[in-house]
């Protein structure tokens, strides 16, 4: 086992350990959830730097292990940002993606680019996730 500080949570600054219930109440909540490329945590990271430092570990990771298989493991927003970053969609609309505790995304890469295989699965075989 390895810890790559590159796929840990989103630095939230001063709303880490606050309540959700009350951070839902903040006018800022709103871009959040609607335009969180625009978003900074106060004294902590922005979802843009967070999605870069993400995708860079990934793109490490890979280089390190050229046709290997890697589990790597995070936070629902850092998988998040990762997989809109491998579907070309972008950061403002990562938040309806859905990641669940101990559920398991996904992504092979190839020199065509990546192919999100599976996000967000629960049940299944792991053997089922090899690309076609």
């Amino acid at each position: 086992m390895h810890i790559n500080k590159g796929l840990l949570e989103c630095d939230f600054g001063d709303w880490t350990g606050e309540k959700l219930s009350l951070l839902m109440k903040k006018s800022e909540w709103s871009t959040v959830q609607r335009a969180p490329s625009t978003f900074r945590f106060p004294n902590g990271e922005s979802f843009t730097e967070m999605q870069t430092r993400m995708v860079t570990a990934l793109d490490g990771i890979r280089a390190a292990h050229p046709g290997g298989v890697v589990v790597c493991v995070s936070h629902a927003d850092p998988i998040k940002a990762a997989v809109a970053h491998a579907m070309g969609t972008h950061l403002d609309l990562f938040q309806r993606i859905v990641i669940g505790t101990c559920s398991v995304s996904a992504i092979a890469y190839s020199s065509h680019g990546p192919i999100v295989l599976t996000v967000n699965s629960t049940g299944g075989s792991l053997a089922d996730l090899r690309p076609s």
